[in-house]
């Protein structure tokens, strides 16, 4: 008998179709909150979140805009600072990944008056005797999400910050760290690069065939990764065409939503993140675009260990040969790059990459067992174009 467990986000509601301020502002009201703190990135600061701030009016307080990629640790801190100083009772991010990412762990920083990078050492998600027990902080000031990317990390209790010191990405997660609301309005995402909007559309194809292939099947994760890898496949076509059309903007929405939410059967991603990971953290290269190198060469290597699974991935994107074409035709398809030597990883890369990944959990997660980093060797090889 099938068994497992299936947790959800500690989320009020999300909310889509509307314009984004108007829905803040009413939460701002039926939540008691008074001084919101904005939170994005420099490329956004003087467009689309001035104008969001002019437009929540009095409630905005302040505009925090030090976040970088891949959520640098010093972001983090300074942006609780920020937040502490101008008292704001409400954060709300408006950007992609890293921007989310950061501003959960903002909220982790305030919680527990964390004020130096360093200080978050100890809540690094993991084991060991120098770990605090983070669950255990009591929740404080709270976000809500206005994504402008198709990342998806406004829908999971967990975020990456990055550590540029070391070269590595951490994970830091906490049951109330998932923004209480999230508001998805396609109009916010219209500004947004054709190829940091499609890369990320990658990103959450890839979190809907990780799902549709690991190892240990959740019927509920399933059926919502399915529906979600449909609608991207679709939404993400017709948006190369029609870069306006709000419809098929929001029908990509729906769809990373959608293949995000499985996740919450705690069964975990698998390989293409893991080595996502590694590459993101410490060779620089973007999210989303570790997705478009990365899966096709998973799927291509796991292809014999995932027949049923594969031949559903090739059916839901209406592609006719093997589901690892038809994801690398998709990437083809959206004008982003397929192989690892078009960002700048070489094979003399290859090993470290490889050792360095078999410390993320999701190499465990893959229906064709990785034995040791000579198999990730093998993916990499497989991605080098």
């Amino acid at each position: 008998m099938l068994t497992g467990m299936h947790r959800f986000p500690r989320q009020d509601q999300v909310t889509y179709g509307r314009p984004a301020a108007e829905v803040v502002a009413e939460l701002a009201e039926a939540w008691g909150a008074r001084r919101i703190l904005l939170t994005t990135t420099r490329s956004l600061a003087d467009g689309l979140a001035a104008e969001f701030a002019a437009a929540l009016g009095d409630l905005c307080v302040g505009v925090f805009a030090e976040i970088g990629a891949h959520s640098p640790r010093a972001g983090v801190i300074a942006g609780a600072a920020a937040a502490r100083e101008l008292d704001a009772d409400l954060l709300v991010a408006l950007g992609g990944g890293s921007v989310i990412d950061a501003t959960k762990v903002m909220q982790l920083a305030l919680w527990a008056g964390l004020e130096a990078p360093e200080a978050l050492d100890a809540y690094r998600a993991g084991r060991g005797p120098d770990r605090v027990d983070v669950a255990a902080v009591p929740a404080g000031v709270r976000m809500i999400a206005v994504p402008t990317t198709l990342s998806a990390a406004e829908f999971t209790p967990f975020a990456g910050v990055s550590d540029p010191a070391r070269r590595v990405k951490e994970g830091f997660t906490h049951p109330m760290l998932a923004p209480r609301a999230v508001v998805l309005d396609p109009s916010m995402t219209l500004s947004t690069p054709p190829d940091l909007w499609a890369s990320t559309g990658m990103k959450a194809v890839d979190h809907a065939v990780e799902q549709l292939c690991h190892p240990v099947r959740a019927p509920y994760a399933d059926a919502l990764a399915a529906e979600g890898l449909k609608r991207l496949g679709r939404g993400l076509s017709a948006t190369m065409g029609r870069p306006d059309d709000l419809d098929a903007r929001l029908e990509c929405q729906f769809g990373m939503w959608l293949a995000i939410s499985g996740v919450g059967s705690g069964r975990g991603m698998g390989v293409s993140h893991a080595i996502g990971h590694t590459l993101g953290g410490s060779y620089g290269v973007p999210h989303g675009i570790t997705s478009c190198v990365t899966l096709p060469a998973v799927l291509q290597w796991s292809a014999s260990a995932a027949i049923a699974a594969q031949a559903q991935i090739s059916e839901l994107l209406s592609y006719p040969g093997a589901a690892a074409s038809a994801v690398r035709e998709l990437v083809a398809g959206l004008g982003l790059p397929t192989d690892l030597a078009s960002v700048g990883v070489s094979p003399k890369d290859f090993q470290a990459i490889a050792e360095h990944t078999m410390h993320d959990a999701g190499v465990r997660n893959n229906p064709r067992p990785i034995r040791g980093p000579e198999d990730i060797v093998e993916i990499l090889e497989l991605a080098a174009g």
